[in-house]
């Protein structure tokens, strides 16, 4: 079923935000409100110049535009520059998949996630710069792939729930990733800590 895996990402990060999380954190309520206004905004949907548009996958795409509105010059060039790569590696693997299908040997979704996580890995330093990069980069994939299957008469919906599955994927494989990068800082700190304490008892 269509979405049934975005929506239990979302509810589990929300889960997460509001009762575990340390109440103190800044990001705590924005993001809760974030993830409730996409779950409520994601099934509507439009018709603008002959496309189907969802509202949820433009909510998407609004979001992480405006969180890189205040940044600087460089920093905002830098990130639609790899967000044009993204939408490039995201068209290019739905190409294949209409007209090679052969090399897709597993979940298509999965596959597609792990191809853009990888992506953003190399592109971008830290989890939110990932997320944000991925979801500027997938939805402008949408449109470049819609528009190309418009040529050829084929209809899409641009930002469907098929789109939140396969951007929930991927934000898990980002978040399970960022949470080994952080394991393997707060180990080397704690290893390094205990050997300087034993050094100065001996």
């Amino acid at each position: 079923m269509d979405g049934s895996l975005f929506y239990w990402v979302c509810w589990c990060f929300w889960t997460y935000l509001t009762f575990l999380l340390n109440k103190q954190n800044p990001y705590r309520l924005k993001l809760s409100a974030l993830i409730l206004s996409l779950i409520i905004l994601e099934n509507n949907h439009f018709t603008l110049a002959g496309f189907d548009l969802y509202t949820g996958g433009l909510f998407l795409l609004f979001v992480s535009y405006a969180f890189t509105y205040g940044e600087k010059r460089k920093t905002i060039a830098y990130f639609f520059i790899c967000s044009f790569i993204v939408s490039i590696a995201y068209v290019t693997f739905h190409l294949f998949e209409i007209f090679d299908p052969v090399w897709v040997i597993f979940n298509k979704d999965w596959m597609m996630g792990i191809l853009i996580c990888y992506l953003s890995i190399l592109l971008q330093k830290g989890l939110k710069g990932r997320i944000l990069m991925v979801a500027s980069g997938t939805m402008q994939g949408e449109f470049f792939y819609a528009y190309i299957l418009r040529k050829f008469d084929f209809s899409y919906s641009i930002g469907s729930l098929t789109y939140l599955d396969a951007f929930a994927i991927t934000s898990i494989l980002l978040v399970g990733w960022s949470c080994l990068e952080n394991a393997g800082i707060y180990f080397e700190n704690n290893f390094a800590l205990n050997q300087k304490s034993k050094q100065k008892s001996s």
